[in-house]
């Protein structure tokens, strides 16, 4: 079940594109329509890509396997790169445009969208307070607790077992069966992306949602950002102390733990049974291997393989560590 979350306000002109943007047009026509402005990631599964309009973003390191009709909006800097692509939006700034034109093309879907929709869908055995707060196209699984002051928001799905603790705020979420969420936690808000401005910074709108699979448990006082123009998606048995963030588009795997106020930059990719000690801080856009050990206090600045141990800032091997310490302090 894929629920949404947002409203699109495509098809868009590149005429209206146009209006927001300073750029040089390659191979498009300015009347031509765009229904959707997706994430690159997102295009490698789309079939037809005529009307869907993507983008690069300055320095990206993966390779570029997409079809030479895909249509991007590239950096002036970077334009030679990208001489294969017949159909281009060559901006200054890549992370501006990308900035403006997400809400051109989206914004939050609310109540008055859900007008015609049924009835919420509370199955059975469900304790929700009173004073919760429930919006329109929420389906709660069987058994679950909500408690007071809860606020759930448009279309969220909660599995079966939940417990969702007091004064938690739940937007574009997707949760699994057996799931706890303390209280005063944030679970779904837009995350900390925006472009810089001297003047005036442009918020990207955040089309994402946050996934948490099953048995997963959140401590109090957590926040987890939603998606970009993807996920962030915690997997199975993973389990959260009190005062963690977990920022936009971070994918973690299954059986971690991470200790209070342990915090996750966005883009990053945890693996399986990732164990980080009291106040880790993980860079963004990393790949940390399965079975990782990160000691407490530690700053991780770079990717880190499989069955690694590390600390220290910046961290390193454990052992390493260890070794220097006793050379410099006994």
């Amino acid at each position: 079940m894929s629920p949404a979350f947002y409203v699109n306000l495509g098809p868009v002109k590149l005429n209206k594109i146009l209006n927001y943007l300073s750029a040089d047009i390659v191979g498009l026509d300015l009347d031509c329509e765009f229904n959707e402005f997706v994430g690159i990631n997102k295009i490698k599964n789309i079939e037809n890509i005529e009307n869907i309009l993507s983008f690069i973003y300055e320095n990206h390191q993966e390779d570029i396997d997409l079809p030479k009709k895909t249509n991007l909006i590239i950096s002036k800097r970077e334009k030679d790169k990208f001489s294969k692509f017949e159909n281009l939006i060559i901006v200054d700034n890549v992370h501006e445009a990308v900035a403006k034109l997400s809400s051109v093309f989206y914004r939050d879907i609310n109540d008055d969208d859900l007008k015609q929709h049924n009835q919420d869908q509370f199955l059975d055995r469900c304790h929700i307070s009173k004073k919760a707060i429930i919006r329109k196209g929420v389906i709660i699984g069987k058994d679950s607790t909500i408690k007071d002051g809860v606020i759930i928001n448009n279309n969220c799905i909660l599995g079966k077992n939940t417990l969702i603790e007091e004064n938690t705020i739940i937007s574009n979420a997707i949760i699994g069966d057996n799931v706890r969420i303390g209280r005063n936690s944030s679970i779904g808000q837009p995350g900390f992306g925006f472009s810089i401005n001297n003047l005036s910074n442009h918020k990207i709108y955040h089309l994402g949602r946050v996934i948490l699979q099953s048995n997963v448990s959140i401590g109090a006082n957590c926040c987890i950002d939603r998606g970009s123009f993807g996920d962030t998606i915690v997997g199975e048995n993973t389990y959260f102390d009190n005062l963690c963030h977990i920022a936009h588009n971070v994918v973690i795997g299954n059986n971690c733990i991470f200790a209070a106020m342990a915090g996750i930059a966005g883009s990053s990719k945890i693996g399986n049974s990732v164990m980080a000690g009291g106040q880790v801080g993980i860079s963004g856009h990393l790949n940390i291997g399965n079975n990782v050990q990160i000691a407490a206090k530690s700053a991780v600045l770079k990717n880190i393989g499989d069955n690694c141990s590390v600390m220290g800032n910046p961290a390193i091997d454990k052992f390493k560590y260890i070794r220097k310490y006793k050379k410099f302090y006994g």
